[in-house]
């Protein structure tokens, strides 16, 4: 097969999975799935379980229950404990989610990046002032979680959660390929932008991004289920303490985290576009 011949099928490949996760009733078969995902029988779940595995690379090793009650108790199943070393050095940051690292570095003023040459403001994303100069000229770095990994996500640190925006929006698929197709994607979709404080008194800023057949977050800290039709409000009140490595949510399906440091911190080393990482393992760290 000749390298043109090859590019061209990868370009084929590339278009029909656009198609196929973008180009539907995105919000119509979100909800859809929101319901059918929680139905508790056990053969719709069984058959749905091996579903999902013949097409992803779905391992439940790790997970604390064997059995599930439905293929939503799946999606957001727990760990067994100790399943993720959660690293305690002082200096350090950690992932709050397993995932792949996506575009990540410096924030050029309040100006990030999705997807190379695919550049969005913070501005956009976040909306306040206020919370936008938490974290101007910092760091940041984007976490995708794929459909078959670990859904739940932790504190990255010791923190105080301040307050959460919530965004309604559409639900595109956030994979490598829309993210290279759709401007600003991440501005669009649905999401939630928790404001926590360190010890220090550095803010960090949690931006979890729904996407299709997901669009729905739960926050321990906020009693609402977080989702498409939540009628609001959007500016939420929060008052809580989490220790680094504590859960503090969960996707109902893979989706997206983006972590934003404010200046004085760094990228630790080695971490770069399409590095796999797990909940607890060094993400960022005090310059």
């Amino acid at each position: 097969m000749t390298m043109r011949s090859r590019l061209a099928g990868l370009f084929l490949q590339e278009d029909l999975n656009f198609l196929l996760t973008n180009r539907i009733p995105r919000l119509a078969l979100t909800r859809f799935m929101g319901w059918f995902s929680k139905i508790e029988q056990p053969l719709i779940r069984d058959l749905s379980i091996a579903l999902w595995k013949s097409f992803a690379d779905l391992d439940l090793a790790e997970a604390k229950k064997t059995r599930f009650d439905s293929l939503h108790d799946c999606f957001i199943r727990e760990l067994k404990d100790g399943a993720r070393r959660i690293d305690t050095d002082p200096q350090v940051l950690t992932s709050p989610c397993d995932g792949i690292v996506g575009a990540c570095g410096c924030i050029d003023g309040t100006r990030v990046f999705q997807a190379k040459g695919f550049p969005y403001t913070l501005d956009e994303l976040l909306g306040d002032a206020a919370t936008i100069d938490l974290v101007r000229d910092g760091c940041y770095a984007t976490l995708r979680i794929t459909s078959s990994m670990y859904h739940r996500f932790h504190a990255p640190y010791d923190c105080h959660v301040e307050r959460t925006t919530y965004f309604s929006g559409d639900t595109w698929n956030v994979n490598p390929i829309a993210l290279k197709r759709v401007e600003k994607l991440f501005c669009k979709n649905e999401r939630a932008a928790i404001v926590t404080r360190l010890p220090g008194g550095q803010a960090l800023v949690l931006v979890p991004v729904a996407a299709v057949l997901v669009a729905s977050i739960k926050l321990d800290f906020v009693d609402a289920l977080l989702h498409i039709d939540y009628p609001g409000p959007n500016e939420i009140a929060c008052d809580a303490d989490y220790r680094k490595g504590q859960q503090m949510g969960w996707f109902q399906h893979g989706s997206t985290i983006l972590v934003f440091a404010p200046r004085g911190f760094n990228l630790y080393d080695g971490i770069a576009e399409g590095t796999p990482i797990l909940v607890g393992a060094p993400l960022m760290c005090f310059a």
